[in-house]
């Protein structure tokens, strides 16, 4: 069965597994899409899921346009972050828990806890768009009082806003942090030289008891596809572990030589047996930190939906509008079913692909999910 929904076919959008909102009237810049949706209906209605009402910064303000006609902003400081995480949890309630633990994961994770009591410093990489999503609840206890400096890669991915307001969190929890684009090699150099230095007692040590100095040792630990084998890569200027933008491309645990002084180990992406959080869980499978088979594409990009439009330095709403779908959603996955109408024959798998690629590949601007708590 279908109904008309503004003068579209969509399917029967009677169940809804992500609740609607209240609806609120936005206007759409112009931008190298928009030919693609041209329509003559009036501007669309989107219904919001509670909260604040997202700002829409359309006569450009004190930011700069993207790809797609819409406009950046410094920081999301009006954002209610307290309230997002828990309508985040109302959202994930009635979607299919997102769980993913791969069989090689559990062999490194026997291997990894053997390797650290060889380290003298361990580096944990995480995702600078969700830093508290990506870190194992048991790290901590693993690594106890050994010497930690945490990467929050893909820096290019947030703000100036974010980086400082996560700078400052961990620095008020004693952590020496390095923000860091695996790709680009930003804060490699950096990270090589903080390690050697925060090691550098074990050879004064070492001398002093009349023993050879040797190479500091640096584990690089953290979840799946956050930049791990990149970052070495990046440190060693030469390609020595694989790499590629998907979960699960490291298996087993390899340790690599950098000149005389450092030796590092890339280890494969650690998740735990069960993921109890499964506001995190929806967050890492929104951030592509977690095996595509662990989750609905389309729950996915529907929440992500939800989540981009209460956000200011987005303008989320308007690029998925200029992807051409117009008029008046009724809820989320609505929205992703008449994207999929538009663009992609009424394959809602492939709509939502897309949104979740685009949101991936940082063309919605500096987007961060998550913010220190306070």
């Amino acid at each position: 069965m279908a109904v008309a929904v503004s003068g579209l076919w969509c399917p029967n959008p009677t169940i809804s597994r992500i609740p609607t909102l209240e609806s609120r009237r936005m206007s759409v810049r112009s931008g190298p899409l928009a030919s693609v949706a041209s329509l003559s209906s009036p501007p669309p209605t989107i219904q919001i899921v509670g909260g604040k009402a997202p700002s829409w910064y359309g006569d450009g303000g004190a930011s700069s346009s993207n790809s797609y006609g819409l406009v950046d902003v410094e920081g999301d400081e009006d954002i209610d972050w307290v309230k997002m995480e828990a309508d985040l949890y109302y959202w994930t309630k009635a979607l299919r828990p997102v769980q993913w633990y791969p069989g090689h994961i559990g062999k490194a994770e026997k291997e990894l806890k053997e390797q650290l009591k060889l380290m003298d410093v361990v580096i944990e990489v995480r995702d600078a768009r969700i830093p508290l999503s990506t870190t194992h609840p048991e790290m901590d206890s693993w690594l106890g009082n050994r010497k930690r400096i945490l990467v929050l890669n893909r820096e290019d991915m947030i703000s100036k806003a974010d980086r400082n307001a996560w700078a400052a969190y961990f620095s008020r929890q004693g952590m020496k942090v390095i923000f860091a684009n695996g790709k680009l090699g930003m804060g490699s150099t950096k990270l090589g030289r903080l390690a050697k230095d925060m090691a550098a007692n074990i050879n004064i040590k070492r001398r002093a008891k009349g023993l050879l100095p040797r190479a500091v040792r640096a584990g690089i630990v953290g979840y799946p596809n956050v930049g791990k084998s990149s970052l070495i890569n990046r440190l060693l200027k030469r390609r020595m572990c694989p790499a590629a933008p998907r979960p699960g491309i490291t298996r087993d645990l390899k340790w690599v030589r950098f000149g005389k002084d450092l030796e590092l180990l890339d280890s494969p992406g650690i998740l735990p047996m069960r993921i109890s959080d499964q506001t995190a869980a929806i967050k890492l499978a929104m951030c592509d930190d977690i095996g595509e088979r662990s989750y609905d594409v389309a729950d996915v990009a529907a929440v992500l939906v939800q989540m981009l439009i209460r956000i200011p330095s987005v303008g989320m709403l308007g690029h998925l509008l200029l992807l051409s779908i117009c008029s008046y959603c009724l809820s989320s996955n609505l929205f992703v079913q008449k994207l999929a109408l538009h663009l992609f024959s009424g394959d809602t798998h492939q709509a939502a692909f897309r949104i979740l690629a685009d949101f991936r590949k940082g063309k919605f601007g500096w987007v961060a999910l998550e913010r220190p708590p306070r």
